[in-house]
């Protein structure tokens, strides 16, 4: 495959970058770096998400939408356009179908076409790791995970990588679907172990939760003081997963403050004034330094992680340029 020179100078060639290629080029590492530094953008105000647009489009229980946005630090403009089709298990196909268009931003030339399923995976993952590496306890040792789909495995990879966890339990509505989970953790040298939900809680410093839920499963009275809590699974409006007394006891975080209170975890404790807007901290004013974050060792964190385009574009962005320079892309001229 030929690489190619500059986005901003290649005319109307567009390269694609089809998914092997994504996944040969971006590790969690990559996508970390890439996630932690476009919130910090956000924070500054150097980087902005456009409004979301998602909706069921009436077939095949679909979810489908459009996230865009602009990173003028990085100079990356662009949309991720799919959503989620829950049959496609029985397909042998992944739920979340994505594909990522980036434009020049000097010109507003089509400029390259990257495949998105394997990136949103990996970009979620890292919003919730780039959380537990900026909120959680220093000596947190127990993580939970609640949910074992898809999703499930990317986020207790990087998980793990954040603290110096000895132990992981887990719940699922289906257990047998824990089997992944307890593979991963096999491979890590690590224990894992079946719970129900109110041990999960009472036993985890870190709890991930990644389920498609449209009631809460975490109940307030079961999290002890200290845990925190990456919620990653609510993306639109209905979904929960949590008990929104939760946030009447928790420090609040999340990507972006207006998201979070229309589509996140945060819209059931907003709607029902048990949260106000302005408790709402976004995480890149904690890796900025211009929020301490945790405050105390007995504080509850909660990190509302509602999925941001401007992740997608980062980690779309840097797939495209290591991809090219590894002469991993494909052209075609439009």
């Amino acid at each position: 495959m030929e690489t190619s020179s500059n986005l901003s100078n290649a005319g109307c060639q567009v390269t694609v970058v089809p998914e092997e290629a994504c996944q040969a080029v971006i590790g969690r590492k990559q996508a970390f770096e890439a996630v932690e530094a476009v919130f910090a953008s956000m924070a500054s105000g150097s980087a902005r998400n456009f409004p979301v647009v998602r909706e069921a489009i009436g077939h095949a229980e679909a979810l489908y939408g459009f996230k865009s946005g602009f990173d003028r630090a990085g100079m990356v403009l662009g949309v991720k356009s799919g959503g989620y089709w829950p049959g496609n298990t029985r397909r042998g196909l992944t739920n979340h179908q994505s594909t990522v268009v980036l434009f020049d931003p000097d010109t507003g030339r089509l400029a390259a076409l990257v495949g998105g399923n394997y990136l949103t995976a990996v970009r979620t993952a890292a919003a919730s790791a780039v959380s537990i590496a900026h909120l959680a306890r220093k000596d947190a040792r127990v993580l939970g995970m609640v949910g074992a789909g898809h999703q499930s495995t990317f986020q207790l990879r990087a998980a793990l990588e954040q603290r110096n966890f000895d132990q992981v339990v887990g719940w699922n509505r289906n257990p047998e679907n824990l089997a992944r989970l307890a593979a991963v953790c096999e491979e890590q040298g690590i224990p894992f172990e079946a719970v129900s939900l109110p041990d999960l809680a009472a036993r985890s410093d870190v709890i991930v939760t990644i389920t498609s839920a449209f009631e809460p499963l975490l109940m307030s009275e079961w999290v002890k003081p200290g845990t925190h809590i990456a919620c990653m699974g609510t993306d639109t409006k209905g979904k929960q997963e949590v008990d929104p007394m939760l946030y009447s006891r928790a420090e609040i975080f999340t990507d972006e403050v207006a998201q979070a209170t229309s589509i996140g975890e945060s819209q059931h404790a907003a709607a029902t004034g048990i949260l106000a807007p302005e408790r709402i901290i976004a995480i890149g004013d904690v890796i900025n330094g211009k929020h301490p974050g945790r405050r105390s060792e007995q504080d509850i964190t909660l990190f509302d992680g509602t999925g941001v385009g401007l992740q997608d574009l980062a980690v779309a962005s840097m797939a495209e340029k290591l991809a090219r320079a590894e002469g991993l892309v494909e052209r075609f001229v439009l």
